[in-house]
């Protein structure tokens, strides 16, 4: 199981490196275009953790990081699928900021649940 912890860690840091490429380069209007391919890759990333957190439980490792996991990946998703009809006008970056801010706490999360469980399996 630890192998496939370390997969799914190096999987969800490679989508969110695309990630937040392409949110820069949609925050700055220079690929418009593959917002599609952003939204799809956040899916997938919300997935990752969420297989991240199914993968902890059947491992029977006890940890709140968990269940807050979860919930973090249904506020990533939630967020992402509704951000362009948030404060639209000139407030939209306030949208923008939470946005790029609750994918970094995604992120965060993996990388305290992988290390965790590393540790508790170890």
């Amino acid at each position: 199981m630890r192998g496939a912890v370390t997969a799914l860690q190096m999987l969800i840091r490679l989508v969110w490196v695309v990630q937040v490429v392409l949110g820069m380069l949609l925050w700055a209007g220079r690929a418009l275009r593959f917002l599609p391919v952003h939204m799809l890759v956040g899916v997938v990333f919300v997935l990752l953790l969420w297989m991240l957190s199914a993968l902890v439980m059947a491992g029977r490792v006890r940890t709140g990081l968990t269940p807050l996991t979860v919930l973090w990946g249904a506020l990533t998703l939630a967020l992402g699928l509704t951000q362009t009809r948030l404060m639209i006008g000139g407030a939209h970056w306030v949208v923008q900021v939470l946005h790029l801010l609750v994918g970094i706490g995604g992120i965060v999360l993996a990388e305290r649940l992988a290390a965790k469980v590393k540790r508790g399996w170890a």
